[in-house]
């Protein structure tokens, strides 16, 4: 059995010193109590894994946290293993570059971001300080789970000491849009991206965040991807959504707990004529408590029947109020509560309740089950999970207010949604939740409860765990695919009992190299002498299948006793036959997408149209290769709007962009060949996005070769055009060596 290693910025263990010695606490927070939950649970999913262990860094000296372990004991299901960095370097990194410059690009708030290179010097020296730990206690078979923002490096360091191991990485907090990442120092931001991409699956919370990395990683590394999975360096990487859940028994549980039940009561009995809207929110800028209080006192103003029948518990957990900016926050936070209370309170009532303190599990379980109103509505957040703590501990009332730039708000749409800067519409959502009948309250808490209940935080890491094994088979699957010599000695065997063959090819980047000016491809006479001999068998079908245009192909191979098929199956010419258009419509579409890119042309030095009779394509194979792609993906936008509702579709292919009509493709034409044709061998070459339909196609039919490195749905790949010749020689000499 494998082990797992769990790797966080923070153990889930902390050490208080004291006059009565050293004591050993649980770290609060999401991921501790997630992962600690799934560690302690004993059935099969947490039993898979022969050990358990968790790195993490320490906030105290080695000499101290062995000293509380000898004094406390520590009595877990998982194996501690501590870094202890230097506190220096651990400040510019935590409070640097983790919190400083991360953490308000990645919320959205990049005017408050630090640029400072001793920050990110710091952040790299104590993420190679994690990997040197790891690197010590890790062995082949290991299962590496790297989390957060803290250690977006950590992925990649780790894959060049163990390049074959199986490394996970899931971010807990947002990833930015690309204009927002951009912000970055390329230097930086390239960093960040190839760290992350070292693991073989990164997750999120939500699909926008998956959205924005992908783009990301488009358009910093010109990575390529297909759907989900990401194509950087040779490797397949898989991005996807996981959006975490609580421990939702265990809050189901508390509601019968007598201390719970207990405080609950007495909160009831303090509160018994007033509604309680209640919040719990860390100290920081991201959760807009001031805009909060704003709808709050919008609502006192806006509603004032509810004077004296409403009461507002702020709990706010002390956080970073060791930063100036933060003790500011918290002095800024606390003089809007006195004059909202100061304005609207009388001698037998206060509108709000201001607490700036921890919580325990039992005053917020109690705290829950008593809120009539949960006022959740931070501006911006990866996930929340008090939201869903909220609703798994109502019984049978309970109305959850929620921001809607929260990642929650994907999978708790029952809530009443608001956009948290918008006080008009905070006071109205409050209004509405307390004027809710019960009936609809318990359906959308119901709805809710299911949702949340059957993808619960053990669902959560199960599934992810799950997929990062699926996407390290799939890697190996690519690997293995790999056109070997014993693979090329099947397919002639295949090819020279076969009675009736055929052979699709592709002509540009297969059996031509990609030249910077489409007319520089013209035909070798070695290729020629290649095509003329494979055609000299007559049990052979040879098909050209490209994107080049009738005239051009006419023109370079119309002597040959081939099939050709012009601008991806527009126009086929069968062998000894004539040409004959397969798809018409009429040519007025391009005068529309001509001047736009033709703007961009004017834009990006080196890039060129190239028209045909059924297609329009823009070729940026000769553009600095940042800038091409950079205006490729701003063009592609803009073509998507424009022929949306249309029957054009635009194609994302090698350094070009086409644009032609939908059900024109290689795919449906290598289809009609074959159908007419009925071969009893067939095999197909290409190496552009374009082929993949022709290789889909023709999944389990033949033998489909991607020429080139990279996702594909060919059942075998080439490493390069350079190969394609020596190969398909092999199969000419069959020819004239019939035997093997």
């Amino acid at each position: 059995m494998s082990r797992l290693l769990i790797i966080s910025n923070r153990l889930p263990f902390a050490v208080d010193k004291s006059d009565d010695g050293l004591a050993i606490r649980q770290s609060s927070g999401g991921l501790v109590s997630a992962i600690k939950s799934y560690f302690e649970r004993s059935d099969k999913q947490a039993d898979e894994f022969a050990e358990k262990i968790w790195v993490g860094s320490m906030d105290c000296s080695e000499e101290d946290w062995n000293s509380a372990v000898e004094q406390n004991g520590l009595s877990s299901d998982f194996t501690i293993e501590p870094v202890f960095p230097d506190k220096e370097v651990y400040e510019n990194y935590y409070n640097g570059f983790s919190n400083s410059t991360l953490w308000p690009i990645f919320h959205y708030f990049p005017t408050l971001a630090n640029y400072k290179k001793e920050y990110f010097e710091a952040y790299r020296n104590i993420n190679q300080e994690f990997a040197e730990k790891v690197k010590n206690i890790y062995r082949p078979g290991d299962v590496v789970w790297v989390h957060d923002y803290q250690l977006l490096l950590l992925p990649q360091m780790l894959r060049e000491s163990f390049p074959t191991s199986v490394i996970g990485f899931f971010l807990h907090i947002p990833f930015p849009s690309y204009e927002i990442f951009r912000l970055l120092p390329t230097r930086w931001k390239r960093a960040l991206l190839q760290g992350m991409l070292g693991a073989d699956l990164v997750g999120f919370h939500t699909h926008d965040y998956v959205q924005h990395f992908i783009q990301s990683c488009k358009m910093i590394l010109q990575a390529d991807n297909q759907f989900t999975n990401i194509l950087f360096k040779d490797r397949q990487i898989k991005a996807d959504l996981f959006p975490i859940g609580i421990d939702y028994q265990k809050f189901r549980d508390a509601i019968v707990d007598n201390r719970v039940v207990n405080l609950a009561t007495g909160l009831e009995e303090k509160f018994t004529s007033q509604k309680i809207i209640f919040s719990v929110d860390r100290l920081d800028y991201t959760k807009g408590l001031e805009y909060r209080l704003d709808g709050y006192e919008e609502f006192l103003n806006n509603y004032p029947e509810w004077m004296g029948k409403v009461v507002f518990i702020l709990n706010i957990i002390p956080s970073r109020d060791f930063i100036d900016a933060y003790i500011q926050r918290k002095s800024s936070i606390e003089e809007k509560v006195s004059t909202i209370n100061g304005k609207f309170s009388s001698l037998h009532w206060q509108p709000i309740l201001y607490r700036y303190n921890h919580l325990s599990f039992d005053e917020l379980c109690a705290l829950y089950q008593v809120g009539d109103v949960a006022l959740i509505t931070p501006l911006r957040d990866g996930m929340n999970l008090v939201a869903k703590e909220y609703v798994a501990s109502c019984i049978d009332k309970g109305v959850l207010i929620l921001s809607e730039l929260t990642g929650a708000a994907s999978e708790l749409s029952e809530a009443v949604l608001v956009n948290p800067t918008d006080v008009n519409e905070v006071a109205d959502a409050i209004d509405t939740a307390l004027n809710m009948h019960a009936i609809e309250q318990r359906s959308r808490l119901s709805n809710m409860q299911r949702r949340i209940a059957a993808y619960d935080v053990f669902k959560w890491m199960s599934d992810f765990l799950s997929c990062l094994q699926e996407s390290k088979a799939s890697q190996e699957n690519l690997k293995n695919n790999l056109l070997t010599e014993e693979i090329t000695r099947t397919i002639i065997e295949d090819y020279i009992t076969a009675e009736r063959r055929c052979i699709l090819l592709d002509y540009d980047g297969t059996l031509s190299p990609l030249q910077k000016i489409p007319s520089m491809a013209s035909p070798s006479g070695e290729l020629l002498q290649l095509l003329k001999s494979l055609t000299d068998d007559k049990r052979n079908e040879v098909v050209i299948i490209s994107g080049r245009d009738a005239e051009t192909l006419e023109q370079w191979l119309g002597s040959l006793l081939l099939t050709l098929v012009a601008e991806h199956g527009a126009a086929v010419k069968q062998r000894g036959g004539e040409w004959q258009v397969q798809a018409t419509m009429a040519s007025e579409w391009k005068d529309k997408l001509k001047p736009l890119m033709q703007l961009f042309v004017n834009r990006c030095a080196g890039s060129f149209i190239e028209e045909k009779k059924s297609t329009l394509a823009w070729h940026y194979r000769n553009t600095h290769a940042e800038l091409g792609f950079s205006r490729s993906r701003e063009l592609r936008n803009s073509l998507l709007q424009l022929t949306g509702n249309t029957p054009l579709q635009v194609i994302d292919g090698n350094k070009v962009l086409e644009v032609r009509l939908v059900g024109v493709d290689k795919g449906t034409t290598a289809l009609n060949i074959i159908k007419n044709l009925e071969p009893d061998f067939i095999l197909c070459l290409g190496d552009d996005t374009t082929d993949e339909d022709m290789f889909r196609s023709l999944a389990g039919k033949g033998y489909t070769i991607k020429v080139g490195r990279g996702n594909t749905a060919a059942k075998f790949t080439m490493s390069a055009q350079q190969e394609v010749f020596p190969f398909l020689k092999k199969l000419v000499r069959q020819i004239k060596e019939p035997q093997l």
